[in-house]
């Protein structure tokens, strides 16, 4: 599609029916997913049930092997508190290293004249396209 000749009006137009043709096939794609994911689930829990019941963390068979593993997850309620826990122990390897963008960019707006060293900033133009 040659856009450069095209009026803005056969532009916008045109964009918003290719991203409700996108929308539509993400959201049968999703829909497809999510009852695949729902099989895979029932299968697990199934395995897991089995493997308890059994007492074993693996079954070897002709199509693959299957185990069980410990996933642990940990959060604080407590930020307060983790950040003295952190600072006390020097265990600031605990913590991830980003940028909360929306915070630093208010922070920058606010302060204009304040800029951390070894900031990097990557800003760029975009279209949105709104329906009418």
């Amino acid at each position: 599609m040659e856009t450069q000749t095209l009026p803005v009006e056969k532009l916008v137009a045109t964009y918003i029916k290719i991203r409700d043709a996108r929308d539509e096939v993400k959201r049968e794609m999703e829909e497809k997913i999510a009852e695949l994911q729902a099989d895979l689930d029932a299968i697990n829990q199934t395995l897991l049930e089995h493997f308890k019941e059994q007492g074993i963390d693996s079954a070897r068979t002709p199509f693959g092997t299957a185990y069980r593993t410990v996933k642990s997850r940990y959060w604080t309620n407590d930020w307060d508190a983790m950040r003295h826990f952190i600072a006390e122990h020097d265990a600031f390897e605990l913590l991830e290293k980003r940028i909360h963008q929306t915070n630093m960019k208010q922070f920058l707006e606010e302060n204009p004249d304040l800029h951390p060293a070894g900031l990097n900033v990557d800003s760029e133009y975009s279209v949105t396209v709104r329906r009418k």
